[in-house]
């Protein structure tokens, strides 16, 4: 696989703004919220930053969460666009348990291109090119810089369960297990599964199906366009389906409404 430009721009987007993130996370930290209520830190201003700037090199335009969203009107005309979520877990992250990423995503057309999940504080990076032929993942300690140096190795490639060997592994979240979630694992169960949650923070949840740590992750609890598009993209490109529960087809983005129906990742 091949590292595009887009896909080198946006990693050192990622990588930066996780230098950034932790010099935040190791220190005391205020916490603002939004008129949604969802929590604001400085951190998440910083990260958005250092990404935006970066990606304005590609001369698209940006779907952020610290963004103000245009109008349709206006975003429907765009063949491509970032979408970007500069901390996705900020609950996560105010909680100090590092299950809290930087997300950003590609997307042509409505549909993932590319993806890329950084990790700051284990500093693991999930990624695909824009060929969504495979998906890697290596733990980057090494200079920013060196990028072509540590990217695609064949012992990093992604690779799902392909068999469920009598339990079938659930991903829940830490925040957001809710009756409609705890409905389809009962589902699971009355159809003779064995089955043992696994909880995980943030965009998280999807790298775990992505390398094969869990087998089937449903999302029945509200999330935006940019706490899912990079994850489809991993997923995507090792075989794996986001489907839109509304409408049983792949989750399409820059919608009109960035706000996402039920889905579920799975083979």
């Amino acid at each position: 696989m091949l590292i595009d430009k887009n896909l080198k721009i946006a990693i050192t987007a990622a990588l930066k703004a996780g230098e950034a993130i932790l010099k935040i996370y190791n220190k005391d930290f205020s916490v603002e919220y939004k008129e949604d209520e969802s929590p604001l830190t400085e951190a998440d201003l910083v990260s958005n930053k250092i990404i935006v700037t970066l990606l304005q090199e590609t001369n698209l335009p940006i779907i952020s969460e610290e963004n103000k969203q245009l109008p349709y009107s206006i975003r429907k005309e765009w063949k491509q666009c970032w979408i970007v979520d500069p901390i996705d877990g900020t609950k996560e992250f105010i909680k100090k348990n590092g299950e809290f990423t930087v997300n950003i995503a590609l997307v042509e057309n409505g549909i993932t291109k590319l993806g890329v999940i950084y990790v700051p504080v284990t500093k693991e990076l999930y990624y695909t090119n824009e060929s969504k032929s495979k998906a890697y993942k290596t733990v980057f300690a090494d200079n920013i810089e060196d990028i072509n140096g540590v990217l695609f190795k064949e012992e990093d490639i992604l690779k799902p369960n392909q068999e469920v060997n009598g339990i079938v592994k659930v991903v829940g979240s830490r925040s957001h297990m809710n009756e409609d979630t705890l409905n389809y694992v009962e589902g699971l169960k009355h159809n003779g599964n064995d089955i043992e949650i696994v909880s995980k923070g943030s965009s998280l949840k999807f790298c775990l199906v992505a390398e094969g740590q869990a087998d089937v992750y449903p999302r029945f609890a509200p999330t935006m366009e940019w706490d899912t598009a990079a994850g489809q993209a991993i997923c995507e490109a090792v075989g794996l389906k986001v489907l839109n529960q509304t409408t049983n087809e792949p989750m399409k983005y820059n919608r009109e409404n960035l706000l996402n129906n039920y889905f579920l990742v799975t083979k």
